[in-house]
């Protein structure tokens, strides 16, 4: 066989073993060198890719959803831990945290003011009495005189 003069698409086509195709590209090449290339697939190797790629996509789409789930279960377990955080925070800062308990009210008509206190005798808000208010009644009569008559 000889030596083709042109760049052909291939070479040795016609020897149908490789081993043997390889030996006659070797004794008839001007030298060996190594290079990267795109080599093409044939028809087979293709399917198969296509199907790895195919058990792949489908590893993955679980792999997914589990992801999902798992980062659902940790965000519903830091909910709560967030909440309380965020509340210990504005406390902290406001140095008083917010409740709802049973307080005194005290009108004071000589300063026209009500005046609300905890069980403890804190005075915890103060506003100016409504007209309601206003209307004396016998027992904050008495406590202004300091007497039960």
């Amino acid at each position: 066989m000889a030596k083709k003069n042109s760049l052909d698409k291939a070479l040795g086509q016609e020897i149908a073993d490789l081993n043997e195709r390889e030996n006659y590209l070797r004794a008839n090449a001007d030298g060996i060198e190594s290079l990267e290339y795109m080599k093409r697939f044939d028809p087979e190797k293709v399917t198969l890719l296509k199907n790895d790629l195919s058990d792949l996509s489908i590893i993955i789409n679980d792999v997914e959803i589990d992801k999902k789930e798992t980062a659902k279960a940790f965000s519903d377990q830091l909910k709560p831990l967030k909440k309380q955080k965020t509340e210990l925070l504005k406390n902290i800062k406001e140095k008083a945290e917010l409740v709802n308990e049973r307080c005194y009210k005290f009108v004071d008509h000589d300063a026209r003011m009500t005046g609300f206190y905890n069980s403890e005798g804190e005075l915890v808000n103060a506003r100016p009495m409504t007209p309601d208010e206003a209307q004396a009644t016998i027992y904050s009569m008495d406590r202004q005189t300091g007497t039960n008559n």
